[in-house]
């Protein structure tokens, strides 16, 4: 869940350098099977690296772009990493094996820190970086017309309106432009969302589907709005269980334990706002509060002061050791 968001702040591309390096550096209707043999993934953060992985094992030749070599290294440490549990889960007893899928994985991933040589023979170019609008809008401005006049253009923003971050590109180019929000982690999570605009031809959403299909992937299409699908609904579930406990309704482990056994999820709200990341959860309410198309103003959407005050006090969940638990 909002795994765009956590993923993105995972990649070391910065909008600043995304200006400054990286384009200078060295559904029914859908066929089941994807004509689209090369993809190029812009960010090798921990989401990027998730899709070009999944990519390169239904055997597609994948380009995985960042601004360094240093951060493609990381992309594939964490590739190579997850290749191998998938490796023993697939070949338990066949250790030669396991090291041929690994190794014929990585084999089709190459990797570049240079996003505009990487882009002009993939027939899918999906933007996997840092949750920022205009970083996104530079970085598609700058490639599209690189990119041939067929290839579907993608970002994986899981919080950002499609249609603005196509906002730059000629007519031509956002009907080829589309969301395909995956989930964290990529290899694991099976949906992903197929998010049209109003300019969004139907081939692009066609093709898109048969990508995803052909990935091993579960498409929900959905029309471009604020958090799509799954986090429009979680978002609400989330914030609500948050006040619960400011209003001392029940504390946070009974709360948990009660979606569990009485709901059947497999984390609680706040386990689950932990994993995701409490400044991340804050990020997009607040966004959605202040300016978001349908949701401005709506009280489902107002600040927590709890989540406010976890968050200004560096208590992010997870990932700084400590948020509505202890870790």
């Amino acid at each position: 869940m909002f795994a765009n968001v956590a993923k993105a702040r995972a990649s070391s591309m910065t909008s600043t350098a995304l200006r400054v390096r990286v384009f200078s550096s060295s559904a029914a209707a859908a066929s089941t099977q994807s004509d689209i043999r090369r993809v190029t993934v812009i960010g090798g953060g921990q989401m990027g690296s998730g899709i070009a992985q999944v990519a390169a094992m239904k055997n597609h030749d994948v380009t995985l772009v960042d601004v360094s070599q240093e951060a493609l290294e990381r992309g594939k440490a964490y590739m190579s990493k997850s290749l191998k549990r998938v490796a023993k889960k697939k070949f338990p007893e066949d250790a030669k094996a396991q090291g041929q899928f690994v190794e014929e994985a990585l084999g089709r991933v190459s990797l570049s820190t240079n996003a505009t040589a990487s882009v002009g023979s993939a027939g899918l170019v999906v933007e996997a970086v840092v949750e920022n609008l205009k970083a996104k809008q530079d970085i598609f401005a700058a490639l599209a017309p690189a990119t041939a006049e067929n290839a579907i253009l993608a970002s994986n923003t899981s919080s950002l309106p499609i249609a603005k971050i196509a906002a730059l590109l000629t007519l031509p180019q956002r009907k080829r432009f589309i969301g395909l929000h995956f989930f964290n982690p990529v290899p694991q999570m099976k949906l992903v969302e197929v998010v049209r605009t109003d300019e969004t031809e139907q081939k692009t959403i066609d093709d898109a589907i048969a990508f995803v299909k052909d990935i091993g992937k579960a498409p929900a299409v959905c029309k471009d709005t604020p958090g799509f699908i799954v986090n429009r609904l979680l978002l609400p579930y989330l914030m609500e269980s948050i006040r619960l406990l400011e209003r001392d309704v029940a504390s946070a482990r009974d709360i948990d334990t009660a979606m569990k056994l009485g709901a059947g999820y497999p984390m609680g709200p706040f386990e689950l706002c932990d994993y995701v990341g409490l400044d991340t959860i804050k990020f997009i309410v607040d966004g959605w509060y202040k300016e978001g198309a349908g949701l401005k103003g709506n009280k489902l959407f107002e600040s927590s002061k709890k989540l406010d005050e976890l968050v200004e006090a560096g208590h992010l969940g997870v990932k700084s050791g400590k948020g509505f638990y202890d870790y």
